[in-house]
């Protein structure tokens, strides 16, 4: 334990000191619990705090819950119910009163049922049955709301009130349900379904604020799943703020309370006046700004208009400056033209022929030309006698007019030497005029040279 350790011995405690003990004592020993019993003597203070007692057949404890805590309750205790509360224990000094200040409450049995809550939430979350991706969006503008709801809820009056201050324009179809006490889940699904198939844009689901048994029905599967199963959007506005039902997390959108769900799914009325009013105001500005700016352009454009008489007059000083144009231009080309004329006539009385020089000309061409051919005959004749001389002497036919012979063998060969012949071998002899034939009878070599 951490309490402070008393003094030992016969040293004397004050009250105050022995109170201090006391509530450390009782402080470090007890963290925040639970502790069940009825609620008797009951006290709202006007400072906002809450003083009760709780009891049991045999004993009772005083209990306190501070204003801050009994803002966030969302419903009043009244003596003699059975409730249990999550306290912190402790020791009111100045008093010397034990006491419990209390965290929160709910009434007994609440923790059988906020068991419930909580296995049907993560089963139907673990489905996906509260996922994000799966939430439609609420219209802008609707149309045609459906109000799933009890005819005698105050929570309807308060929605009915919201929407025709906000959106009297909107029509309402409001289903009839049970939403408290048994069957009223079942019968708070049919409804939704009836809502689903009315034709309307969104449907709002609502119901005032009370206990976990109070808001139990929207706790059902089965309303759980007739939200996801609407053709159309669904808004929760069941309880206070504080109040969490499987309704709100299967809905497309949660609303704090009814009120709530009422301003989300009506556009303001007379925000959407204003807003017009302004869009109004901007559209008409800028009509003028436009139209300011044509004028200014028509002024503009009038400013460079011209006078068809004098627009006339400027053609027709245009067009006698681009007749003075043209005739220079022809002129000049009618003189240019001369020019060319002249240089052509010069160039072809230079080019044309004079026959008296040409026959001239021609009759000394003639003499070189019968000079020069006489000339190269005589070279070609000299040069031709002396190859002819020349080929005469190595022609073989000059030397058999000497007293020669060709001897030819017997592969057509001329014969040059004796060394190849053979005895027996035919020879022809060719003279300088006619042939024989003869054999070889001897065959003498003659010796090579040293």
């Amino acid at each position: 334990m951490s309490a402070t350790t008393p003094p030992v011995g016969n040293s004397v405690l004050t009250i105050s000191s022995l109170n201090r003990l006391v509530r450390d004592c009782l402080e470090s020993a007890f963290p925040l619990t639970w502790v069940g019993g009825e609620i008797s003597n009951l006290t709202y203070a006007a400072s906002g705090h809450v003083y009760f007692s709780l009891k049991d057949s045999s004993a009772q404890a005083r209990c306190v819950i501070w204003r801050n805590r009994a803002q966030l309750l969302g419903w009043r205790l009244e003596n003699g119910q059975k409730i249990e509360a999550r306290a912190l224990v402790t020791f009111y000094e100045p008093r010397g009163e034990f006491q419990l200040n209390v965290e929160t409450v709910r009434r007994a049995g609440q923790g059988d049922l906020f068991e419930r809550f909580l296995r049907l939430k993560a089963q139907l979350e673990a489905e996906g049955l509260f996922a994000a991706e799966s939430k439609r969006p609420i219209p802008a503008f609707p149309r045609h709301i459906a109000i799933v709801s009890s005819l005698q809820a105050a929570a309807l009056r308060d929605v009915l009130t919201t929407l025709h201050r906000r959106a009297a324009h909107l029509r309402l179809t409001i289903i009839p349900t049970l939403v408290q006490g048994e069957g009223a889940g079942a019968k708070i699904a049919e409804a939704l379904g009836q809502a689903s198939c009315s034709g309307c844009d969104t449907i709002i689901l609502c119901r005032g604020g009370g206990s976990i048994e109070d808001l139990w029905a929207f706790n059902e599967e089965c309303v759980a799943r007739a939200i996801r199963a609407s053709a159309v959007p669904v808004i929760s506005g069941v309880g206070h703020e504080t109040d969490f039902t499987i309704a709100d997390f299967a809905a497309d959108l949660r609303a704090p309370t009814p009120t709530a769900a009422a301003e989300l799914v009506s556009p303001d009325r007379d925000g959407l006046l204003a807003r017009l009013s302004q869009l109004e105001d901007q559209l008409r500005r800028r009509i003028e700004r436009s139209l300011a700016d044509q004028q200014q352009r028509v002024d503009w454009l009038g400013s460079r208009l011209i006078h068809p008489a004098e627009r006339i007059r400027q053609r027709c000083q245009e067009n006698d400056a681009l007749g003075l144009r043209l005739q220079g231009a022809l002129l000049r080309q009618i003189d240019r033209s001369h020019l060319q004329l002249t240089t052509l006539c010069q160039r072809q009385a230079t080019a044309r022929p004079r026959p008296e020089l040409l026959a001239a000309r021609l009759e000394h061409l003639r003499h070189r030309l019968g000079t020069q051919t006489q000339w190269a005959l005589s070279q070609h004749s000299g040069k031709l006698n002396s190859l002819s001389s020349s080929l005469k002497q190595l022609d073989p036919h000059a030397v058999l007019t000497r007293g020669y012979a060709l001897a030819i063998g017997p592969d057509g060969r001329a014969i040059r030497d004796a060394s190849v012949l053979s005895p027996g071998d035919a020879l022809k002899l060719s003279f300088s005029r006619g042939s024989a034939t003869a054999t070889v009878n001897q065959v003498v070599a003659t010796p090579e040279a040293d």
